[in-house]
């Protein structure tokens, strides 16, 4: 992104978005750099005119499965990593996201979506590879996303631990019986999305993978946050259900609880000062693909701090419109939960709004009647889409 630093931009007709309005003005962009702004216009002849379309701060993923989809495109199928990579990048760049935490499940378990350590050390190696090549048009981290009752989950982070573009770490846990799979039939149905088990099997399954939960689940969960603390790799919960969930995650030092499944637990998080993050797709969707708690539903009760888009890189844009129709939120409160609040989160101070002095990250929105279509994103001033 260095050619960037050179271009310089005016835009004129934009309808403006920042931290606390929205207004149809003028945005000065030079440097990679968002230089000022002002409502109005002006009659400077080398203005873009955007008619007025959005000019929103690109968007900030915290958590994405896209990068597994692309991977596995079929049940059965991996596909060459280097080639998953790249179309995950564009997908999320054409979705207006210009940070994005890949979040990378680690710890080997056949049971429990993708996992496998060379496929992991994989993407972890094309990740710095095509980012210190300056081959993505998004920027880039690293999300370690931990499951804790695996047998390997601990020796996979120390491999991995000192990535440099790793920002964020989770534990988690998805054995059945445990948080989002406190139902152990709605867990088996899931599995068996792809093909039905035998009542064999799946008990098979629910045997081996209940004994490893009671193996190392709390000593990993110990373990990775206390190489985290060290290493000064801030920590989120995963799938926080009771109380005692958030309770242990606050002693833990822990500053973000993704996907909490019930509202007790988005309380006890907002309690104790813990950031919560919910699925765009369980806004867009009108609830949870689990059966857990309506993202909507914290939002109306003020439970809400971020979005992730989760599975579906475009559903990002399109619930925080949603936000606006559905829960009533101004949209500069609704556009912070994809911008700011995760960039703070995060500790990305350089990005996430629409203001002088910060990186001219932003993207271009028209509407389609209620659905926001991106038409060009822009990551320091340089358009990559």
């Amino acid at each position: 992104m260095e050619e960037s630093r050179s271009l310089s931009m005016l835009i004129r007709n934009a309808r403006i978005v920042t931290r606390n309005e929205a207004f149809i003005g003028v945005v000065r962009i030079a440097d990679g750099m968002i230089q000022d702004l002002a409502p109005g216009t002006t009659s400077a002849r080398e203005a873009e005119d955007w008619g007025g379309d959005y000019l929103l701060p690109g968007l900030i993923e915290l958590h994405t499965d896209n990068l597994e989809k692309h991977l596995v495109p079929r049940p059965g199928v991996q596909w060459n990593t280097d080639a998953a990579f790249v179309i995950h990048d564009a997908q999320v760049a054409a979705s207006g996201i210009t940070t994005v935490f890949d979040a990378l499940a680690i710890g080997s378990r056949s049971n429990v979506g993708l996992r496998g350590r060379d496929t992991q050390t994989q993407c972890a190696q094309a990740l710095a590879r095509f980012s210190e090549r300056k081959l993505l048009r998004a920027e880039h981290f690293l999300h370690l996303r931990c499951e804790i009752a695996t047998s390997d989950v601990v020796e996979v982070f120390d491999a991995l631990c000192t990535h440099p573009l790793l920002r964020l770490a989770s534990v988690m846990d998805h054995t059945p019986g445990q948080r989002q799979w406190h139902d152990r039939e709605q867990w088996r149905r899931f599995q068996e999305r792809h093909g039905k088990w035998t009542d064999e099997h799946a008990a098979a399954a629910l045997t081996e993978l209940a004994e490893e939960q009671q193996r190392y689940a709390d000593r990993h969960r110990r373990e990775i946050v206390a190489r985290c603390a060290t290493l000064g790799v801030p920590v989120a919960s995963h799938d926080d259900t009771l109380v005692e969930h958030v309770e242990q995650a606050a002693a833990e030092g822990i500053v973000l609880a993704e996907f909490p499944t019930t509202r007790i637990a988005a309380e006890a998080a907002h309690k104790h000062g813990i950031s919560t993050i919910m699925g765009a797709p369980n806004i867009v969707r009108g609830g949870s693909h689990s059966g857990n708690v309506s993202a909507l539903e914290l939002a109306q009760a003020d439970l809400l701090d971020i979005l992730s888009s989760d599975y579906v890189p475009s559903s990002l844009l399109t619930a925080a419109f949603e936000l606006v129709d559905k829960a009533g939120w101004s949209l500069p409160r609704a556009m912070s939960t994809v911008s700011s609040e995760p960039a703070r989160t995060a500790g990305l101070h350089d990005r996430g709004a629409i203001e002088p002095g910060l990186r001219a990250d932003f993207v271009r929105v028209t509407m389609h009647d209620a659905l926001p279509v991106p038409r060009a994103t822009y990551r320091e001033g340089q358009r990559i889409v």
